[in-house]
């Protein structure tokens, strides 16, 4: 399968005054494309630092970074706008939305930045919802839903890019155990329809729900294992397994 991230001896350094932090140390790694990763670690072991730089929100010190078959280490800023606004959906543990807007418009957001038109936008949009099972609460305002609704709307907003990943950080932090659940197989949905899902955690529970676990520690990748039975619903393990 193509390599949809190819990552090669990356390192990030930052400057505090007297001290230089090394963030991340010769640090390589592959993605393919419709993988289902989880990035694991605990707080200040990097996993942070390289959520950054897969996101193209910061480049790397040293090394190469490869994203569809662009060298985007190198990239300036204005470069890696257009490379997160088109080809990553990002999921945040603070949902991020609009609060004085409805679940279709925070969805239509991304689309209106990338100059599509109105009618396309809302056709698009109502799809998203749709896909994250929200098709009956279009009109609906944040505070009109559950957390773990506005964490769908917030899924459906980075899907309605057509990304070629989507990026969530901590994407439970803010939810209860059944929500959480609930948007945790929702990624697993989204992985088995195509998409490429990359989950940051620190914590095990949610990253065992993917089906390959990269464990970062002192900015090294300390383990990088695939997972043959990840963490399914029994009615869902049935299904798959029938």
């Amino acid at each position: 399968m193509a390599n949809i991230i190819k990552i090669r001896n990356i390192s990030k350094e930052y400057n505090m005054g007297v001290e230089i932090v090394h963030a991340l140390r010769d640090v390589s790694l592959d993605i393919d494309k419709n993988e289902h990763v989880a990035i694991m670690g605990p707080s200040g072991s990097g996993k942070s630092t390289l959520m950054n730089i897969l996101g193209c929100l910061d480049t790397p010190t040293k090394g190469l970074y490869e994203f569809n078959g662009l060298n985007v280490s190198k990239m300036n800023d204005n470069e890696l706008a257009r490379i997160r606004n088109k080809e990553i959906g990002f999921v945040f543990q603070t949902f991020n939305l609009l609060s004085r807007s409805d679940a279709l418009h925070n969805v239509e957001l991304p689309l209106i930045y990338a100059g599509v038109s109105s009618g396309e936008r809302k056709r698009r949009a109502k799809e998203a919802l749709e896909q994250v099972g929200l098709g009956d609460r279009v009109t609906h305002k944040p505070n009109e839903l559950s957390g773990g609704q506005r964490q769908r709307v917030a899924v459906a907003r980075a899907l309605v890019t057509r990304p070629s990943i989507i990026l969530a950080d901590e994407p439970t932090g803010n939810l209860d155990s059944k929500s959480g659940d609930d948007i945790l197989n929702l990624f697993r949905e989204l992985h088995e329809q195509g998409n490429t899902i990359i989950v940051v955690t620190h914590e095990k529970y949610v990253a065992e729900h993917s089906r390959r676990i990269i464990s970062i520690k002192d900015g090294l990748v300390e383990s990088d294992v695939e997972i043959e039975n990840s963490r399914v619903p029994n009615g869902m393990r049935e299904e798959l397994t029938a």
